[in-house]
């Protein structure tokens, strides 16, 4: 989401006539995706974050979008997991106690809920399963310890699905049903945003950071069923879905309803979302090859 979000703040920057500096900083891998950046007039700095000295001379800035951790590989990883996602949030938060920040956290800090009970709201005590999610609430309360030691106006942006045409849970219903395979209903219920939409609201959300911290679920406004997405995406891709399991009472659900009432409805419905995925399946477009693992009900990833 990274690098559409950066071109996207950068966009309104232009839009609005007002000269900002948008910075993005990474590791920067993948040298196409900086180039891309700078392309679009976007200030780009190559760091690792969990170096000290290259932490410390990052610029000061008035706003920052928090959006580095990991997730997947975490099973016989779990050192460089809680380091990435606790750790370096300690660290963040002390060198830009003097901004306001936005920190990309995830649903998966709340356990299953009854598919019933519209999902989980905001004041629902967390509960995360697996190591993975525990890191990711280790990185939300370490940001909290800091911004409590320095005032830091702060909000906490779970987030669960963000989807494009090239990732997310819609783009794994829909490859099953186009190559056939099998569909595992025992997580039956998922929630989704389009991803142009979440990072909209991420920049958004920094007019609403606040001490102490705010938390703010960002997600789609359905319960979305996993055998009802699949029977639709077999009518838009001409094929017959394959199910194994059944669903169960409960699944990781968000209740967005909170972040409807600050930033409106998404402007991408859900039933857009799945014509613009199969489409895009149809015309053989490009994917991105990271599975959201929104299966798992044990937390391992």
């Amino acid at each position: 989401m990274g690098p559409d979000l950066a071109r996207l703040a950068k966009k309104a920057t232009t839009l609005s006539g007002k000269s900002r500096r948008i910075i993005a900083v990474s590791r920067f891998t993948d040298a196409e995706a900086k180039e891309s950046l700078e392309a679009h007039g976007i200030e780009t700095i190559s760091a690792d974050l969990l170096n000290d000295e290259q932490l410390r001379n990052l610029p000061d800035v008035p706003n920052v979008i928090y959006m580095a951790g990991t997730k997947f590989g975490t099973t016989n990883n779990e050192h460089f997991t809680w380091a990435m996602n606790t750790y370096l949030a300690g660290k963040v938060g002390d060198r830009y106690k003097n901004s306001r920040i936005v920190v990309f956290s995830t649903g998966n800090v709340y356990p299953l809920v009854p598919v019933l009970s519209g999902g989980a709201t905001e004041k629902l005590p967390t509960a995360p399963l697996g190591e993975y999610a525990q890191s990711c609430l280790g990185r939300e309360r370490l940001f909290e310890y800091q911004a409590s030691q320095h005032k830091t106006p702060l909000l906490i942006f779970r987030l669960n699905y963000a989807n494009d045409v090239g990732y997310g849970v819609l783009l794994e219903i829909a490859k099953s049903v186009l190559n056939e395979k099998e569909i595992d209903l025992r997580m039956g219920h998922v929630n989704a945003i389009w991803q142009g939409d979440a990072n909209e609201i991420a920049i958004r959300s920094l007019l609403h950071c606040d001490h102490p911290a705010k938390i703010l679920n960002v997600t789609g406004p359905e319960t979305i069923s996993v055998r009802e997405a699949a029977e639709h995406f077999g009518l838009l891709l001409n094929k017959t879905p394959k199910f194994i399991h059944e669903e169960q009472s409960t699944a990781l659900l968000s209740n967005a309803a909170e972040c409807m009432r600050l930033f409106g409805y998404p402007r991408v419905t859900l039933r857009e979302m799945m014509a613009i995925q199969a489409q895009w399946l149809l015309e053989g477009g490009k994917l991105k090859n990271k599975p959201t693992h929104f299966q798992a009900r044990d937390g391992k990833y």
